[in-house]
């Protein structure tokens, strides 16, 4: 049994979705895995990760957009810190996941035709997210 980590830097321009299914399969490739587990850790509290279709980018404006109505900015919240992004942000990643464990099968991840590997930003500047990706397996 083998285990291996990197640390994955994904740079955002504000809040919706960025793919990192690429970096995570280079990652797999650099290990030489082969059956094992991949897991995904956002190092983050205003950040999410989300496995979510890959071939229409309406799909990822529409998520965005429900999250953004559903934990909306402007509301009487007491955490403000960081402008008033800060607490719908908060409460977004609160909502989905800090981390993700996705089944490897010679090598590859084990994703459907249509599903990728992202990382959801909640905030509404430009940041620059890290992910830990940890494999486990022959």
């Amino acid at each position: 049994m083998k285990q291996a980590f990197q640390t994955i830097s994904v740079s955002t321009d504000g809040p919706g979705l960025y793919e990192f299914t690429g970096k995570a399969a280079q990652f797999l490739a650099r290990e030489q895995a082969g059956d094992g587990l991949l897991t995904c850790f956002v190092r983050h509290t205003s950040a999410s990760l989300v496995v979510q279709e890959n071939a229409d980018a309406d799909v990822r404006k529409d998520l965005q957009d429900f999250f953004a109505a559903l934990a909306r900015k402007g509301m009487d919240y007491r955490h403000t810190a960081e402008g008033p992004d800060d607490m719908p942000s908060h409460i977004r990643a609160a909502l989905t996941a800090t981390s993700l464990a996705v089944p490897v099968q010679k090598g590859r991840a084990l994703l459907g035709t249509w599903q990728g590997l992202y990382l959801f930003e909640h905030r509404d500047a430009p940041h620059r997210r890290e992910v830990v990706l940890h494999y486990i397996g022959d």
